[in-house]
């Protein structure tokens, strides 16, 4: 039994893996500013998810991302971080966080053997920044920015969700900072996950597509073939080192090409970021504790219920209940 291949003849080659549905931020377009969280003990323990993770790299999964929530507000992180990062065959770990914690730990993940961050990063102005997040402060995630540059990671990228009339005055300056810092930088369309308050997705939607006009008016941008086996499309600048990405799930449907499954921190294995189909894997780890063979069954026959696509509109409509931080951002 090697390799993960579903019911189109995509191979699975990466796992974007939740350990936590908490965070210290509260995005607009994440979550609901009153939340209520999973009890701990509904969430995968930090063995289960270190023999997950072993399970799927022996499936021929090359590449791990450890999300959340926030992922550097689990306690025991820096433990799971260095056991992923012994796993042989593992090409690729890495992590997307809000950049709070960085100050304190991006040390010990650079030495735990985390190899990539992405770091959300919606504004560059104190106020909004804080709107956008509710709790966020900037200066804070900018000198996080500025501690994982210092200790070397192989890459670091910036992740910025744009919303027509909230942010999308700030693409050039996003771009800038960016490039002054010399990290690259995606810019992605706003998911329809879980029922929000805070606006109206339909009148916030902004297309990837205006988003690159606006850039282009400043800076060609080179198309390349490059690839980190996620969903952004990347394009380079001929004077800076920083590529800008783009995450279409609107306007670009990538679903053709998806390499990627997701675990939820509950354990849940969701085929698809914009399907309900999932399989609950924490119950085959409790029935089954330490039948390394009944999980990799389970995951392999998992991959035929992987649907073919996803089906987001613009309308503002939810098409998926859970919240992104439930999802595994």
């Amino acid at each position: 039994m090697s390799g993960l291949v579903d019911g189109f003849g995509r191979t699975i080659r990466y796992l974007r893996l939740s350990v936590t549905d908490r965070c210290d931020f509260r995005c607009v377009y994440c979550m609901a500013e009153e939340m209520t969280f999973l009890p701990r003990a509904k969430l995968l323990t930090l063995e289960e998810l270190a023999t997950l993770s072993q399970a799927f790299v022996e499936l021929g999964v090359e590449k791990i991302r450890l999300t959340g929530g926030e992922p550097l507000v689990r306690k025991g992180i820096l433990t799971l971080v260095e056991k992923l990062g012994e796993l042989a065959g593992l090409r690729e770990l890495a992590m997307t966080t809000n950049g709070s914690g960085l100050v304190k730990h991006a040390d010990a993940l650079r030495q735990g053997g985390l190899g990539r961050l992405n770091i959300s990063l919606d504004s560059l102005k104190p106020e909004r920044f804080k709107a956008l997040t509710r709790t966020g402060d900037l200066s804070q995630v900018i000198t996080g920015i500025r501690a994982a540059r210092r200790v070397g990671f192989q890459s670091i990228k910036l992740n910025a969700v744009l919303l027509k009339g909230r942010n999308d005055d700030e693409i050039l300056d996003l771009v800038n900072f960016a490039r002054d810092e010399q990290v690259d930088i995606s810019f992605i369309e706003e998911m329809p996950l879980g029922a929000i308050s805070e606006h109206n997705r339909g009148e916030t939607f902004l297309s990837t597509d205006r988003v690159r006009e606006i850039i282009e008016q400043h800076y060609q941008l080179l198309p390349t073939t490059e690839t980190t086996l996620g969903p952004s499309r990347y394009y380079r600048m001929a004077d800076s080192q920083s590529r800008i990405g783009f995450i279409s799930p609107h306007s670009h449907n990538f679903c053709d090409a998806c390499n990627r499954v997701r675990v939820t921190a509950e354990g849940r294995l969701l085929l698809c970021l914009g399907n309900e189909h999932s399989v609950d894997l924490r119950a085959v780890m409790r029935a089954h504790p330490g039948n390394m063979s009944r999980l990799k069954a389970t995951i392999v026959a998992a991959m035929q219920q992987k649907p073919a696509r996803h089906h987001f509109t613009t309308d503002g409509d939810v098409q998926v209940v859970r919240f992104m931080n439930m999802t595994g951002g």
